[in-house]
């Protein structure tokens, strides 16, 4: 084991740059840093850090603000402490040739999973643009709804989520995705995840097939797993799902779990007679169709498509909205609508085994719509997105033959067998994080090779050099 005090002397403190007044603490800053250099191998395993009053004073800052850092680190084991004798680089784990290309892709790479408390990425997926969220109209509207609740005398909430909420959301949904429903038949989720859990809850789909697009969102094909339902990969084209390909896959399947509005990930709208095909399997079968409405009032540049559920006049859609993309996830804030049969049997499961979370939330978004700042936003947020997606194209294109738009993200496509998932984990050392696209598909025969980008966060050195520097990547696995 190495004896060297020193492994983070003059070399590595150059490298550590921290930043007052950013939006990451300082604390924040260093983490990542010293994270990237054990993940760089600079600091290899068994290397003895610098202690926290030692460090502190290299750097210029408090003494705790360096403890917070490595507890960060303990707590990912990055790091451990030996008492007296000091902390200590963990070796990383060892990942076999086989495993490691899917093992090593974190979480953030993964469209919809998240890298918990780690700050967004350039080109990250599944997170909107944080340099746009309102923050003074949200605040104030907080505060309002905060002092409201002083001398109240305590009560549970609603478990279906507070009327408040699902009242605004009912003139919402009916203006802005064309769905016609009441107030019962919403309820308020922990995000996309909370609405999964509560369907595998309340329907009896265990043992059971269903449609998934392919490629597709890879988190909802993990939650159908997990519910124990077996998934079918159903190709994807220009028109959206292929429904007779699902027929002759699966004639039996129990539900299809779509994306209508914006396909995840090729961002496709399912077309109108692809709807009616569906919809008309649903009702004749009296089959499900679980609607993901990723990202559907958010469609740059043009009118967004109505919800599938506006179309269903039997009952046979049940609807899933968040507003992780269009606010921010850390509200954790999703709804579903379903059909009016099924209202009661969701209303006992949500009260006994999953009830929604705060109140107080639920009525700052309620006033967020009524009061038109949900559309104020969308309306900006649209306009920023267009923009920067317009740039992406500019700066991907001259180094790229294949980019293509793809909703609120554009895709590169590289050549067949390109180790798009290494790629991807190697762009994180320059603070990228594309997702290959190779990891949307399910089946062999369907994968492709590409990059996914997100549009939301702007880069810190430009498009241009975040171009090059992935041109560079891709190169370097080509040649």
């Amino acid at each position: 084991m190495p004896k060297n005090d020193d492994l983070m002397g003059p070399s590595l403190f150059a490298t550590l740059t921290l930043k007052r007044g950013q939006a990451r603490g300082l604390s924040e800053q260093l983490r990542q840093q010293i994270e990237q250099a054990i993940i760089d191998q600079r600091l290899p395993p068994g290397a003895r850090l610098p202690s926290c009053r030692d460090l502190a004073a290299q750097l210029g800052v408090a003494r705790g603000t360096v403890r917070a850092s490595y507890d960060m680190l303990v707590d990912r084991q990055f790091l451990h402490t030996r008492g007296a004798a000091g902390t200590f680089v963990n070796p990383l784990p060892v990942l076999s040739e086989a495993a490691g290309a899917q093992a090593v892709v974190p979480l953030s790479l993964r469209e919809g999973g998240e890298d918990y408390d780690s700050p967004p990425l350039t080109f990250q997926m599944g997170i909107p643009a944080s340099d746009s969220f309102p923050a003074k109209v949200w605040l104030r509207i907080l505060q309002r709804q905060t002092r409201a609740l002083v001398g109240k005398p305590a009560s549970y909430p609603d478990p279906r989520g507070t009327p408040a909420l699902r009242q605004a959301l009912v003139a919402w949904l009916a203006v802005a995705r064309g769905v016609r429903c009441h107030a019962d038949q919403i309820f308020i989720t922990n995000g996309y995840a909370g609405a999964m859990g509560l369907i595998g809850l309340a329907m009896d789909f265990q043992g059971k097939q269903a449609w998934l697009e392919d490629p597709g969102f890879m988190v909802a094909r993990q939650a159908v797993e997990t519910l124990r339902v077996r998934p079918v990969a159903v190709p994807v084209d220009a028109e959206g799902l292929q429904v007779e390909e699902g027929l002759a896959r699966a004639p039996d399947a129990a539900f299809a779990l779509v994306t209508p509005g914006q396909q995840a990930p090729l961002g496709v709208t399912l077309s109108p007679a692809r709807r009616h095909a569906l919809l008309n399997w649903a009702s004749h079968q009296q089959r499900w169709i679980i609607e993901d409405d990723y990202l559907g009032e958010l469609q740059p540049g043009h009118r967004a498509a109505p919800a599938l559920a506006a179309l269903d006049s039997e009952g046979r859609v049940l609807h899933i909205g968040t507003f992780s993309k269009s606010l921010t996830p850390r509200l954790r804030l999703g709804f579903i609508v379903v059909p009016p049969v099924l209202v009661s049997r969701f209303a006992e499961v949500c009260a006994l085994l999953a009830p929604a979370s705060s109140g107080l939330l639920h009525d700052a978004v309620a006033v967020f719509l009524r009061e038109g700042h949900f559309m104020r936003h969308l309306r900006r947020m649209k306009r920023v997105y267009h923009e920067r997606l317009e740039q992406m194209m500019a700066a991907l294109q001259p180094h790229f033959p294949e980019v293509q738009r793809a909703g609120l993200a554009v895709i590169v496509r590289l050549p067949a067998g390109t180790p798009d998932q290494l790629i991807a984990q190697q762009a994180l050392a320059y603070g990228m994080a594309p997702s290959p696209l190779s990891i949307w598909y399910q089946r062999d025969e369907q994968r492709c090779a590409g990059l996914l980008l997100g549009a939301a966060q702007l880069p810190r050195d430009g498009y241009a050099r975040s171009a090059a520097r992935l041109k560079a990547l891709v190169d370097a696995q080509t040649a």
